[in-house]
């Protein structure tokens, strides 16, 4: 291995919170690959308490695959133009801010697909001329 130049990789796993005292922060994940010096190594961890379920996500960076599954709202953001298929799942709702940084961040998908039961908190929205309440358009 040491004469591998780069590295690509997308690496998903989950865990059960069930009696679980330690759980790593997305600093203890970067912190494993601090030695990657030449690929950028983003990682995203959440845990969701209603599921007593954990994720973590850690891919290296430029992302080239067309999928991007289990996107939450901790998703950082970042240019991802090989993707064509996201799917978004949270337990907290996804509020318009979130929905514009993924249309920043996936500016040519094809298919979307959205996991979520909570309504938004923030409804702010703009009049339209015919007096009907409309949410800006991404």
């Amino acid at each position: 291995m040491s004469q591998l130049k780069k590295f690509t990789f997308n690496i998903y796993s989950s865990i059960c919170l069930d009696n679980q005292i330690d759980l790593p922060s997305n600093e203890n994940i970067q912190n494993t690959f601090r030695n990657f010096k030449s690929n950028q190594i983003i990682s995203c961890v959440d845990y969701f308490l209603e599921a007593t379920e954990g994720q973590c996500l850690i891919y290296s960076y430029l992302y080239t695959l067309k999928e991007y599954n289990k996107i939450t709202n901790n998703f950082s953001g970042g240019l991802f133009e090989c993707v064509r298929e996201i799917s978004l799942f949270d337990e907290r709702p996804f509020e318009h801010d979130f929905f514009l940084r993924i249309a920043q961040s996936f500016p040519l998908i094809e298919e979307l697909t959205l996991i979520n039961q909570k309504p938004r908190k923030n409804k702010q929205c703009t009049k339209s001329k015919d007096d009907e309440q409309d949410f800006s358009i991404i």
